[in-house]
């Protein structure tokens, strides 16, 4: 889920601001489009609700206090990079969260980049050897990578996992796995999210 090593990292750009990136998704399905290489109508209504997903999140979910308070006692300069795609639906759901979070400290600054426009950045963060998305990297003030961590909190993952043994096919995973992002209310991520910035806080 995630790993430390000390290396540097070169931002890719075009990288947005989460403003910038949702706009960026919602003027392209006024054009009935959708970011990255693939284009169907599928694509785009799957889009549009991820878009409603995300807007629900911003406006309902507010962190634990103990989580509140750690992340505002970080000091030191951070630089989280979301690797995402507007078509994700995991990423509709955590983005709002993993953005509020970071708010929270003056310290940490958030980009956001595109799979699909930068394929070679997101091969050094693969997960088991697939390019599953969202992914967080954590940067130092040198850009040295601190922690990677995504796609999805580790409970999902083993949601998933158990649903796919048993034989469930993808289209039914999808809704149990949003089922479980609303019964969770995003608990498993903001604790793990904690646990990783422990060391940064003052």
């Amino acid at each position: 889920m995630n790993h430390s090593v000390s290396e540097k990292i070169v931002i890719p750009s075009p990288n947005y601001t989460y403003s910038e990136y949702v706009a960026l998704v919602e003027r392209l399905l006024e054009e009935e489009k959708v970011t990255g290489h693939q284009q169907s109508d599928s694509l785009v209504e799957y889009t549009r609700l991820n878009m409603h997903r995300l807007h629900r999140w911003e406006k309902t979910w507010q962190p634990d206090a103990a989580v509140a308070e750690r992340f505002g006692a970080i000091k030191r300069s951070l630089t989280w990079v979301v690797i995402t795609e507007g078509w994700c639906g995991d990423a509709a759901q955590q983005i709002p969260v993993i953005e509020k979070l970071a708010a929270l400290s003056g310290s940490i600054t958030v980009r956001y980049v595109l799979r699909d426009e930068h394929p070679e950045f997101m091969d050094l963060f693969l997960t088991n050897g697939a390019r599953s998305i969202p992914v967080i990297i954590c940067l130092n003030e040198s850009n040295e990578l601190l922690w990677k961590w995504g796609p999805r909190p580790q409970e999902a993952l083993e949601l998933l996992n158990h649903l796919k043994a048993e034989g469930m096919d993808d289209a039914e995973r999808k809704k149990e796995l949003h089922a479980w992002y609303a019964r969770n209310k995003h608990q498993a991520l903001q604790s793990e999210l904690y646990q990783l910035v422990g060391g940064y806080s003052s």
